[in-house]
Order: structure tokens, then sequence, then C-alpha cells
């Protein structure tokens, strides 16, 4: 019964990743970039549509139509993750798309210096959040007994303002529920797919 159900989400998500419109998200990229201007400095990632096609599809409709355009760096741990892309610059939750199917053991680790997609407990919850990691984090990697965390990327600029925003000092934010929260907000002011190299 659990085979079934879970063949069944896998399906359900299948059609609705179907639905997400591609052309414009340069689908015979196979390793697209996307600069990322904070307000400590810019960010540029290489995707790997190789290993993480759902997943870099999802990411690239949210960057397109500007869902992560002024928005916040929510949670920051040193020597963790920065993560973002849930919450406008008053904490107000961006709205989001369904969620999309789990590619953790794709291959790719959660190493220093990659994107990969936050979710919920629920392995197949992610939408719009994604995070950094600012450490080798290979404890959110995929196990025989566990989902993982896909990774579907690496940050190939700009290393060196992800080292500046991970040492902000943090405090608890009942918006968010968390004690990780930056006390001075960390925007992500524009996301942009760069033309094809």
């Amino acid at each position: 019964m659990t085979r079934i159900l879970g063949a069944l989400l896998l399906l359900v998500t299948g059609l609705a990743q179907a639905a997400i419109k591609t052309d414009d998200l340069q689908p015979d990229n196979l390793f697209p970039h996307v600069s990322m201007e904070t307000n400590f400095g810019t960010i540029v990632v290489e995707l790997d549509r190789t290993r993480a096609p759902i997943t870099v599809n999802n990411f690239l409709r949210y960057v397109v139509d500007g869902t992560y355009d002024n928005t916040l760096f929510h949670r920051v741990m040193k020597d963790f993750v920065v993560q973002g892309g849930g919450f406008d610059l008053k904490f107000n939750p961006r709205k989001t798309r369904e969620p999309i199917v789990n590619e953790s053991g794709n291959g790719l680790s959660n190493a220093l210096g990659t994107i990969a997609m936050a979710r919920e407990d629920d392995p197949h919850s992610a939408t719009s959040q994604f995070y950094f990691n600012v450490a080798n984090n290979d404890r959110l990697d995929p196990s025989p007994r566990r989902w993982g965390y896909a990774v579907f990327g690496e940050v190939i600029e700009g290393l060196d303002v992800l080292e500046k925003i991970e040492t902000v000092p943090t405090e608890y934010n009942s918006a968010v529920g968390d004690n990780n929260v930056p006390t001075a907000p960390v925007i992500l002011k524009k996301a942009k797919l760069l033309p094809a190299q």
C-alpha cells in the first residue's frame, strides 16, 4: 500500500511539473547560470539540469517570474546554511506553486558552496525556498534509510558574499518562527537568468 501511495504521489507531482512552462527557461541549456544580487554583493550559481531537471526548472520558473526579487534570506546559520526564497521584506510568505519531487540521491552532495532545496519533513514538500551550504553538510544527503535535501547547483562567483552573510547577527523572529533570523535585513534584490554561455 505504501509503495502504491508513493507511486501515485510521484505521478501527481510529475504531472504538476509538466504544467510548468519552460520555453523561456533555456530548456536546451544543461547548465544555466543565475545571478543573485543581494545587499551584500552578487552571487552567481551554475545549475545542473543533468542531475536535477525538475528542481532546476522549478527554481528557474520562480527566478523568471520575479518571485525571488525583494525577498529576505530569513535563516542564517554560521557554518551551516543561508536560506531564502520564501518571504518578502515584511516577512509575508511569497506565493508558491505545488511542491516538487525530491531529487536528492542524484549524486550531488550538500558540499560547501552548493545550492539546494529547503523542505519540510515530507521529502516531497519543496516549493520556492532554497539554501546555500556554507559548510560541508553531508548529513543533509540521502541515505538508504531516509530522503535527503536535493542539491541542484553550485556557486561559481560570490562565495565571499555568502561568507559575509553567514556572520550576520541573528535573533528569534515570531513571523518566521525561527531563532536564526538576521537582526538587519539580508535582501535578495534581484534574481536573473543570465544569457546562455
